[in-house]
């Protein structure tokens, strides 16, 4: 495959299902994109606010205060008290990050990238464009004698909201470092735990004292509403971050000075964190109690911003039959073939859209 011939978007296909919900009498509920729709926190706006005379270029590592904030985060909230303000490392957003990952370590045709079976689609986009070999599963032991120079994980998991349980976690890092593979971990959806506590790959129950050999990828978007802010990081292993911050300074690869204090604020404010999942709690339970009540089965979704849903039929078929309603939804087999009968239900609308979707699922 030539470095940009990639497949075609998928959020295209869902066009049309898109324009027929929209012809609902009462409009579209449009719960098929994972984009937050609720106000970034003032403390948040007023910190970009405060920050907007900053003529001079940003670091590529992220300021020291901003690190440091992560490290304070990771202990407070993650219980993960060895990190280095060294060994994080500030990225323009995670979608970024997670496609350019496999290019910026160098990988290319003779290499292998493992990624989750059912899977947010960008795992697979990044290791086609840096025209690297895939494999797609959640087993190991499935590879035989290859080695990946690459696996990715992600807990909770977006589109299944499942949560990976720390031995499993432990035994994937203790494969790995058998074999010099990197353990890259996207844990987007961390603080959005419902029925299963999320655990990082940078715990000590996981790795013991050392993150040789694994990154933490995270993500103020769903958190703290900050989607349009394009601010995540990576922390973890020390040679590698080193090497990729190297690679990003030579590239001018810098989150902007005024973004940068608004995520320091950001991490340091646990108060709006909180109000946040309250909102997405609320939601979360009156799509459950529709969705049940009209005959669909919820698998997983212990964590994340999404709901599960399948009633055992194709998901294109399942998408029709709620873009008659006027809602839309994401087809499973946008996650891979294992979703091919499941729909990705977000809980990012509106109260007022969430509940007139509950309405009509119920009637």
């Amino acid at each position: 495959m030539a470095p940009h011939q990639l497949p075609d978007f998928p959020w295209d296909k869902l066009t049309k299902f898109g324009e027929l919900a929209a012809e609902y009498s009462d409009g579209i509920c449009n719960l098929s994109v994972g984009t937050p729709v609720d106000p970034v926190p003032q403390v948040i706006q007023d910190a970009l606010r405060d920050a907007a005379d900053s003529p001079g270029y940003p670091t590529s590592h992220g300021a020291a205060e901003l690190r440091e904030a992560v490290v304070d985060w990771f202990a407070r909230t993650a219980h993960v008290p060895n990190l280095d303000p060294l060994n994080v490392l500030s990225t323009i957003g995670t979608k970024e990050f997670i496609g350019g990952l496999p290019t910026y370590l160098g990988l290319g045709r003779d290499d292998l990238v493992v990624i989750p079976t059912t899977a947010y689609p960008t795992y697979d986009v990044g290791a086609q464009f840096a025209k690297c070999q895939i494999i797609a599963t959640d087993s190991l032991t499935s590879l035989g004698p290859q080695v990946p120079k690459l696996i990715w994980l992600n807990s909770p998991s977006n589109p299944t909201g499942k949560v990976l349980p720390t031995e499993h976690l432990r035994k994937v890092v203790e494969w790995a470092r058998e074999r010099a593979v990197l353990v890259a971990s996207d844990e987007c959806y961390f603080e959005l735990g419902w029925d299963a506590e999320p655990i990082s790959i940078l715990h000590p129950d996981v790795c013991g004292d050392s993150h040789d050999g694994i990154l933490a990828v995270h993500s103020l978007s769903k958190r703290s509403n900050m989607a349009g802010y394009r601010y995540g990081y990576v922390a973890g292993d020390p040679r590698v971050i080193a090497q990729l911050l190297e690679l990003r300074k030579h590239m001018g690869m810098m989150v902007p000075t005024p973004i940068q204090r608004a995520a320091t604020t950001a991490l340091r404010d646990d108060e709006h964190v909180a109000i946040q999942r309250e909102r997405y709690f609320e939601r979360r339970a009156a799509l459950i109690v529709a969705l049940t009540a009209a005959g669909f089965r919820i698998d997983n979704s212990e964590a994340g911003l999404y709901l599960w849903a399948t009633r055992d039929e194709p998901c294109w078929d399942t998408v029709g039959w709620f873009a008659d309603r006027g809602i839309l939804v994401a087809p499973g087999d946008f996650y891979g073939p294992s979703g091919a009968s499941h729909v990705r239900i977000a809980l990012t609308a509106t109260d007022e859209r969430v509940a007139s979707a509950a309405q009509r699922l119920r009637g």
